[in-house]
């Protein structure tokens, strides 16, 4: 048997040169109803997380009672990837340094959906072809909103060539609308993760009905209120070299789960990493999958929804539109197209007991993860916002173990 040995980036002894604590913005933990041994732990097991050699670079931030006890970064945010050279340049990752969200860019796309159906714009009851017509053919009629947004629509995938398979087609829109449109369903409401399609879906929606981008709406509704610096579909072009570089880490991405993986983001694994590095993936609009965004805009975003809708006094969100937003839909079951166990609500990934996404014991948490290595959330039962961005795409390795045990010592340390 062939032994892959995982790709790690080099890790100093002294984590002090590679740490980045945010100004004047961290609170006392009493603050926050911790104890001091209560925030060394935590950052302990977060130095442990990076120590496992999977991540580049770590961004953490973490809010309890609306208190901020983290905005920490740790390692680099481009030059000391698995296969950068020694001598290659660094660039030290901070807690301003914008990172890909990736698939927990869908939690913010369902709040825009939710808040369009707040205003009065559509019903999620409704079927989507009420609104997209061409949306209607090859047996997709009956699929409502709410539906896609509990990826239950029955288009987990669209039929494309195999020629097609390149990520660049996420990059033009319209062809993928009219792909999608075009697609037969494949689990008609049954639980399938929609990594791709349901985004575009949702995103075509609220153009149609409002008249105008996504990427306005978003301003319009999250960013600009939330008075957020980044937190985009996409990046504009003077962000670029701030942005972190995302690498393939961990133990080399092997059958079945690479067929999995690919079943999910139409390419192999190691593209998807690649392609997400250049331009044309930072200026396309892809609804599931690139918003860009620090990890205190993330935590932030998560913060508001523990409020009920509410940030800095201003309201975002009515409340009974938060309650939905995270009301499961249906038992937990085996996701159909990344085969574990997994409960949605109408735009979330929840919590689970006696242990889920977000650690144990975590029944009310929910939020999203991205890429496996990103994750954001809120857990109104231990008061805390969370997000954890990393810049390493691993799936395998041990780092799932330092993974783990730090969210179990939030989970135990914020009970």
């Amino acid at each position: 048997m062939p032994v892959f040995q995982p790709m790690k980036v080099r890790v100093p002894r002294d984590l002090h040169a590679v740490t980045t604590i945010a100004d004047d913005v961290e609170n006392t933990a009493a603050r926050a109803g911790l104890s001091s041994a209560d925030t060394k732990a935590i950052w302990a097991a977060l130095k442990g997380l990076y120590r496992s050699g999977a991540y580049p670079g770590v961004a953490f931030s973490l809010r309890r009672h609306g208190e901020i006890v983290f905005n920490r970064s740790i390692g680099h945010a481009s030059g000391n990837g698995p296969a950068d050279p020694l001598d290659a340049p660094k660039r030290l990752l901070t807690p301003e340094t914008p990172i890909c969200l990736f698939s927990a860019s869908k939690a913010v796309t369902a709040v825009l959906i939710h808040k369009l159906a707040e205003d009065g714009g559509i019903r999620l009851e409704e079927r989507v072809s009420h609104y997209l017509p061409e949306f209607g053919q090859a047996g997709k009629q009956d699929t409502t909103i709410s539906d896609v947004l509990a990826h239950r629509g029955g288009f987990p995938m669209m039929k494309i060539r195999a020629a097609d398979k390149k990520v660049e087609l996420m990059e033009d829109w319209d062809r993928v609308i009219r792909l999608i449109c075009e697609s037969p369903p494949t689990a008609t409401r049954q639980q399938a993760y929609h990594a791709m399609t349901g985004g575009f879906i949702l995103g075509e929606i609220i153009k149609r009905v409002t008249g105008a981008p996504i990427t306005d709406y978003l301003d319009e509704k999250l960013r600009k209120p939330l008075k957020f610096k980044h937190f985009t579909y996409g990046i504009a072009k003077p962000h670029w070299p701030d942005v972190a570089l995302n690498y393939e880490a961990g133990a080399p991405v092997r059958f079945p789960l690479s067929t999995v993986a690919e079943r999910a983001l139409f390419v192999p694994f190691p593209e998807v990493v690649r392609a997400s590095n250049t331009p044309s993936f930072k200026q396309a609009v892809i609804p599931a999958g690139n918003i860009y965004a620090t990890a205190d805009e993330t935590s932030r975003f998560f913060q508001m929804l523990l409020d009920g809708g509410v940030a800095d006094g201003q309201r975002i969100l009515k409340a009974e539109t938060v309650a939905r937003l995270r009301k499961p839909v249906g038992r937990i079951g085996i996701d159909r197209m990344l085969m574990i166990p997994l409960q949605y609500s109408e735009g979330m990934m929840l919590g689970a007991r006696p242990a889920g996404l977000y650690g144990p014991d975590t029944p009310e948490a929910y939020g999203h993860l991205g890429f496996m290595n990103v994750l954001g959330w809120a857990d109104p039962s231990r008061h805390i916002s969370a997000a954890l961005l990393t810049t390493g795409k691993a799936i395998l390795g041990t780092h799932l173990i330092a993974l783990s045990r730090l969210l179990t010592v939030i989970n135990r340390r914020c009970a």
